[in-house]
């Protein structure tokens, strides 16, 4: 079995997600017809997006859910859906001993998931002070094979 997590941008504009959906897509093409897991918090973005890919190949989802209130924090309705389809669909999900999801069930989940995994995607634009900045340094520390997709023309939506 091949065991990929995913770390990633939850900030991703509409024309990116197209394209990091075409990058997963060839990069998990060669696991098409094994058993490929893909370990996924299922924050909206990258990590949905990889979730759909996985699927997409035939894989099995495993969520690693932060604390016990994470999806309880997903008011948007049509993201709600989306979300109870994605638990509904995965082989195993697995929840983080926190009540709040706050940065400290964040960053502990992030770190289960990469222990987890051999093979870590970064859907990452190189921030070192990021979420997802941090789980790729753990990773690499971790000595964990390390995957950045970051597609030319991909941009994360500006803050206000």
């Amino acid at each position: 079995m091949t065991v990929v997590g995913v770390t990633g941008h939850s900030d991703l504009t509409e024309p990116t997600l197209a394209l990091v959906r075409t990058a997963l897509d060839k990069e998990l093409s060669s696991h098409s017809g094994t058993e490929l897991t893909g370990l996924t918090c299922l924050a909206r973005g990258a990590d949905q997006v990889f979730a759909d890919a996985v699927l997409a190949v035939g894989g099995a989802l495993h969520v690693v859910v932060p604390a016990a209130d994470y999806f309880d924090r997903v008011t948007d309705p049509v993201d709600r859906r989306r979300c109870d389809e994605y638990l509904r669909r995965a082989a195993a999900t697995e929840q983080m001993p926190f009540e709040t999801a706050n940065r400290e069930a964040y960053d502990a989940a992030s770190r289960h998931l990469v222990d987890r995994c051999k093979t870590l995607v970064a859907v990452w634009d190189g921030s070192q002070d990021s979420g997802t900045g941090h789980a790729v340094q753990y990773a690499r520390r971790a000595g964990k094979q390390t995957v950045v997709i970051w597609p030319d023309g991909a941009n994360r939506r500006s803050s206000r």
